[in-house]
């Protein structure tokens, strides 16, 4: 149990400073001068340390979603599977109520974005709605398929059994997955081609355009929670589809997965820098690769055994 809930300590701790990874990374890859490592540390002081500001129309929603949207993404936390042997985890949660949990935050984004009665909530809150319909489908049929793989429903227990008994003869079937579900994790946290999470262009944004509202430490708990999210994701990828040293003594399986982190926080960069913003509705066209990708897998592993 300690080393369980030193894991989610862990990810806690380094979820901003994947976001600062990932901005520093293109910086430097765009020849420009990176950013501090530090700098999502820094911003979340500076924001606790400003007054809380919210729109004139703004009903007690905003003031209680911003608690609302980082709370099932904590909870999630606690139901990742265990990056070191011995840990205890949570071996009966499925992916729906994964993708269930992480839905329910962003009702409640959506919902803040609304509550400021501005024309930008609204067709942030629209498009985040537009994106999030096409993504969720995608990502339940993605960890059910490694799910099956592994032998276990419980996506706990199936980042065990992968760890312990790769699926080699469902190679196939595994890479599938792992395509679909990293298209998932650019989509899901906004990241380019779907989101520019540095713009404040009308055009292009989804995210900003929900909190551009709000401000202090209300703002604080929104930015938090997208690096809660950020770092849910990249855990899921490093359990599912990057199982290996699982098996080492605790404090070298658990660098190891920091380290794996990182990796995909690096991967997410490249991807960045080589890529341009999709026209919204060119998303789904994204999107619509992942399932394929996800049916896919289901499909080589059922029909073919592959």
């Amino acid at each position: 149990m300690s080393l369980y809930l030193l894991t989610v300590a862990v990810l806690l701790l380094i979820a901003p400073l994947l976001l600062g990874v990932i901005k520093a990374l293109k910086m430097w890859l765009l020849f420009k001068r990176p950013l501090s490592l530090l700098q999502g540390y820094r911003d979340v002081a500076k924001l606790l340390h400003k007054e809380n500001v919210v729109s004139e129309e703004a009903s007690l929603i905003t003031r209680v979603a911003p608690f609302l949207i980082l709370s099932p993404l904590l909870i999630v936390l606690f139901f990742l599977p265990p990056a070191v042997q011995g840990a205890w985890y949570v071996s009966f949660v499925d992916a729906f109520t994964l993708t269930g949990l992480m839905a329910l935050s962003t009702f409640f984004l959506m919902l803040l974005g609304l509550d400021s009665a501005s024309s930008f909530g609204g067709i942030g809150a629209s498009r985040e709605a537009f994106i999030a319909a096409l993504a969720e489908p995608a990502m339940v049929l993605t960890i059910f398929a490694v799910s099956m793989m592994a032998g276990d429903l419980g996506v706990g227990q199936a980042g065990v059994n992968l760890a312990s008994r790769f699926p080699e003869k469902h190679m196939a079937s595994y890479l599938f997955a792992a395509i679909s579900f990293f298209i998932l994790l650019i989509a899901e946290n906004g990241r380019i081609p779907v989101d520019n999470p540095e713009t404040h262009l009308e055009l292009t944004m989804v995210h900003e355009a929900m909190i551009l509202d709000i401000g202090g430490v209300w703002l604080a708990i929104v930015e938090t929670a997208a690096a809660v999210k950020f770092v849910i994701f990249a855990s899921l990828f490093a359990s599912l589809f990057l199982p290996f040293g699982y098996g080492l003594a605790w404090p070298l399986a658990l660098a190891l997965f920091v380290g794996k982190l990182f990796g995909v926080a690096l991967a997410v960069a490249l991807v960045e820098v080589n890529t341009a913003k999709l026209r919204l509705f060119k998303v789904p066209n994204l999107l619509g690769i992942a399932i394929v990708f996800a049916f896919l897998s289901l499909i080589t592993f059922y029909v073919l055994g592959a």
